[in-house]
């Protein structure tokens, strides 16, 4: 039985995946594997997992404890979000980055421990933000990695330790550039990006959202339901599919925000629409400003991996997985 830990486990993404993994097991057909959650804490009525760890990754000897248990798929989730990596410039290299590097060299440790016969499979969830300005009309897969962000920056430099720690036989490793997660359920989170869902999200839920940027605004979106899937897709690629190249850009949808309230629009109602009220906010506009609009993700289109064809349908998801009620029934 394949045995997987999900660091990270206890958020958003982390749940949604262990869960489609007891749906739908990994993509060789085999049996459900034997899922291990590790993370600060858990949900009250989170996923069906026995095995549910809360511990701090950040500490190192809890990487080599994990490490020791030489798990065959590793999918390093945790981290801190954008906006407060970008406030609190230690809390985020310190948790963005040195936990990593910990359990990287606790899994060497295992490999040449096991003179060679352990490679675990690692795959971690990147960023859109390891990209920086000037921008083309469309970023292509050849597009240089040159982060504006602490965050994208930490992103990056995580993705450069897998690579290398691949490139010398130590872990088939793998980084995923999602696009920004929306609509993510639950209460708004310090991420620069929450705002993307909270402007569909609270309006959906009876509530006022602020929108801090003008809806001329374009981005690159996937759904939670699509990262759960592009995290499980990639357990399946062979152990070398990616090559030298361990990074991948996935696909996504590119909107404006005008185009996303649109959709809400036809959803659920101008009614709904209008508790959308515009509150210009300087910070989290200069961070904005930074981001990537636009992808052509041509090898992870190749590679099977995908998303969405329209924000309408990024909203169906979230009212069909996570909303109490629908808004249309009403």
């Amino acid at each position: 039985m394949t045995r997987v830990l999900i660091l990270g486990g206890g958020g958003m993404i982390g749940q949604k995946l262990a869960q489609h993994l007891l749906d739908d097991g990994l993509p060789d057909g085999g049996d459900t594997p034997q899922i291990t959650l590790h993370d600060l804490g858990f949900p009250a009525n989170g996923v069906a997992i026995k095995d549910r760890r809360i511990g701090n990754i950040s500490i190192q000897a809890v990487s080599l404890k994990l490490a020791a248990e030489r798990f065959d798929v590793i999918y390093a989730l945790a981290s801190v979000v954008s906006g407060e990596a970008e406030q609190n410039f230690d809390k985020g290299w310190q948790t963005n980055l040195w936990p990593l590097w910990h359990l990287l060299e606790a899994l060497r440790a295992q490999h040449r421990a096991s003179d060679g016969a352990y490679v675990p499979r690692l795959i971690f969830t990147s960023s859109i933000a390891v990209f920086g300005g000037p921008y083309p009309a469309r970023i292509t897969d050849d597009f240089l990695s040159s982060p504006q962000t602490s965050y994208g920056a930490q992103k990056a430099a995580c993705e450069l330790l897998i690579q290398d720690f691949a490139r010398k036989g130590f872990i088939h490793g793998m980084s995923l550039r999602l696009p920004t997660i929306c609509v993510r359920p639950g209460k708004p989170n310090l991420a620069a990006s929450s705002f993307f869902s909270g402007i569909i999200r609270e309006p959906l839920n009876g509530e006022t959202a602020l929108l801090p940027v003008p809806d001329t605004v374009r981005h690159w979106h996937a759904s939670p339901k699509a990262a759960a899937g592009f995290l499980r897709h990639a357990a399946g690629l062979g152990p070398n599919a990616l090559g030298g190249r361990t990074a991948l850009n996935l696909p996504g949808l590119s909107c404006t925000v005008a185009e996303q309230i649109e959709a809400l629009r036809d959803v659920a109602g101008s009614d709904v629409a209008a508790r959308i009220r515009p509150e210009p906010d300087a910070a989290v506009m200069q961070i904005v400003q930074g981001w990537p609009r636009d992808f052509a993700p041509e090898r992870a289109t190749r590679f099977g991996f995908k998303a969405e064809s329209s924000f309408r349908e990024i909203i169906e998801t979230y009212i069909a997985e996570d909303l109490p009620h629908d808004p249309r029934q009403a």
